[in-house]
């Protein structure tokens, strides 16, 4: 983005927080998008009016993500790549009551969380946007005292005093997503500098990227939120925790730090339940380290799931009871559905290729009980596990 187009969103956005009555306005409009649109800019200039539409689409988008996002400042971009606030303020335990240089700070997500948790933060972003967004978020959190922004190239800064937490841009130009952190901006090289440098912090990462092996001594936390993994956080320095690799599942804040090649876990038969593990244990190769310790065994080579004789209850995990193991069959299954009364079915699967809505309509779901429909390999075979799901009580 050239110096000239930040200065006009800075101005835009100035205008906008200079004009609550467009907003009431938006508000108290119905209809169509293009006849609202024309209405508004009867009485207000077309830039603002479309900015505000968007805003306040992009708030509504947020509130999966923030708890006061009605009321923040975003931009498609910053929202999409923003932490979100479970996850910033399960990091920013770790920072706590610290000094800390946020860059590449966005729309301020992990400052606010590190603010929250009594850091002093200085926020840093490329762009001049985003230093207002940052400071106006931090206004909504009441935490603005204790935070100052920095329109800055990060990549220039010499400082490196306190702790650091970066968060490098992962989309191109024309916003597709890059998992190689060597296309990344700033890149790896310079990440690399970064965990060498500074006396500890973090690096936050897409869950997909090619991490591993590329931060010695390092820490990696995967972070799953409702069952999704949202983040890698590579952890360094006075901040790295003992175990090279760690998986959290939020909101419960279960936690499992692990060497991956610590466990090995038998391959055996099915038990009565299957076990189907947060992404982040998978992410985080610690499938094998937390079966040991549920006393769970593989149910194939090949797979993660779990198998057992016992339901388990652990935020790691999801059970199902198994009430058939057959072959991938669609006959067999089909028959197995009808006669377990399902009225619903939920379908899982993990390496087998599997349409899902294809295989859905062509079910007789004839009843009024919920079931699951688990394709996976036993034995290296492709097998439909017909099963209820277990819920925690």
């Amino acid at each position: 983005m050239t110096s000239e187009s930040d200065q006009e969103i800075c101005r835009i956005l100035r205008g906008l927080r200079d004009s609550p009555q467009l907003f009431e306005l938006l508000d108290a409009e119905s209809g169509r998008e293009l006849g609202v649109q024309k209405r508004l800019r009867n009485e207000f200039d077309g830039d603002l009016v479309r900015a505000a539409m968007t805003l306040r689409d992009l708030q509504k988008r947020a509130t999966a993500k923030f708890d006061r996002a009605s009321q923040m400042w975003f931009d498609p971009k910053g929202l999409e790549q923003a932490t979100s606030q479970a996850v910033g303020e399960h990091k920013a335990k770790r920072f706590a009551g610290r000094e800390v240089s946020d860059w590449c700070c966005g729309i301020g997500a992990d400052t606010i969380a590190l603010a929250k948790a009594g850091c002093q933060v200085q926020a840093v972003d490329l762009l001049a946007a985003n230093c207002l967004r940052t400071e106006w978020n931090a206004e909504v959190y009441q935490v603005a005292n204790r935070i100052t922004t920095r329109q800055a190239d990060v990549t220039t800064l010499t400082d490196r005093a306190g702790l650091v937490h970066i968060d490098p841009d992962r989309r191109d130009e024309i916003g597709r997503r890059m998992m190689r952190l060597e296309d990344c901006s700033p890149g790896l090289e310079f990440l690399q500098q970064v965990v060498d440098d500074f006396p500890g912090g973090a690096i936050k990462l897409s869950p997909a990227s090619n991490f591993a092996g590329k931060f010695l001594d390092a820490e990696v936390e995967l972070i799953s939120l409702n069952g999704e993994c949202r983040e890698a956080t590579i952890w360094f320095g006075e901040l790295a925790g003992e175990g090279s690799f760690r998986a959290t599942a939020l909101p419960f804040g279960e936690t499992l730090s692990a060497d991956p090649l610590s466990a090995w876990t038998n391959v055996g038969h099915h038990g009565e339940f299957l076990f189907d593990p947060d992404p982040a244990i998978v992410r985080a190769g610690l499938v094998d380290v937390l079966a040991e310790r549920l006393n769970l065994r593989r149910l194939d080579a090949a797979e993660e799931y779990l198998t057992g004789d016992k339901p388990v209850q652990s935020p790691f995990l999801q059970t199902f009871r198994v009430f058939e193991n057959l072959p991938n069959n669609p006959k067999q299954y089909r028959k197995a559905v009808r006669g377990n009364s399902f009225g619903q079915i939920e379908i899982k699967c993990r390496h087998i290729p599997v349409d899902a809505e294809a295989v859905r309509r062509k079910l007789p779901l004839e009843g009024i009980r919920p079931g699951v429909l688990i394709f996976a390999r036993q034995a290296g075979r492709a097998r439909a596990f017909v099963c209820e799901r277990i819920q925690e009580s």
